[in-house]
């Protein structure tokens, strides 16, 4: 039986074998790396059968710009003998419920939308964001907003901001493209 649960410390040293065989050396490219780059997650969920790590997922604190906190989903990864069975699915709901539960109203992500979508998220309001890095064709970037009352809104929508505001948005996390 697969239970979901915390991450505990001692199971880094699997997590990371699990994520190394699910991405390879280029998971360390990917911009939502640079995202996550000298930050703790703020939470760490592992599926676990037995006393084996079969999938992983984390939720990361970014910022949107400033005063727009919001976390950042991933990675996740289930282990290649026990994919299609609801485990990466389950992770992602978990997160999201625990998101909502500590009262955050955006969750980020870059990653597959014709799998993420039916999570709620969406890259219809994230094409404003500016991300660190490389963003490979096939991944985008999506948010959900985390209640029916929490509306997240692109910065077009906000007014116009210094430089300075727009390079402490990059430095804490994505935040709106740079002018160019």
């Amino acid at each position: 039986m697969v239970t979901v649960r915390q991450e505990r410390p001692a199971e880094a040293a699997s997590r990371d074998a699990l994520l190394d065989l699910a991405y390879g050396p280029a998971r360390f490219t990917k911009a939502s790396e640079r995202l996550r780059e000298g930050r703790r997650p703020e939470l760490a969920l592992v599926a676990a059968e037995g006393g084996r790590i079969v999938g992983t997922v984390r939720l990361w604190q970014v910022s949107a710009g400033p005063g727009r906190p919001a976390l950042l989903l991933g990675p996740l990864a289930v282990a290649p003998d026990r994919r299609r069975r609801g485990i990466g699915s389950t992770l992602v709901h978990h997160a999201l419920r625990e998101a909502a539960r500590r009262r955050h109203s955006a969750v980020l992500l870059v990653g597959d939308m014709s799998y993420y979508a039916r999570f709620g998220f969406s890259g219809e309001k994230t094409g404003t964001l500016w991300l660190p890095g490389p963003l490979r064709a096939a991944a985008a970037a999506g948010v959900r907003a985390q209640a029916r009352s929490a509306r997240w809104r692109p910065w077009a929508d906000q007014p116009a901001r210094s430089a300075r505001a727009a390079a402490r948005s990059r430095r804490s996390g994505c935040g709106p493209r740079p002018q160019r």
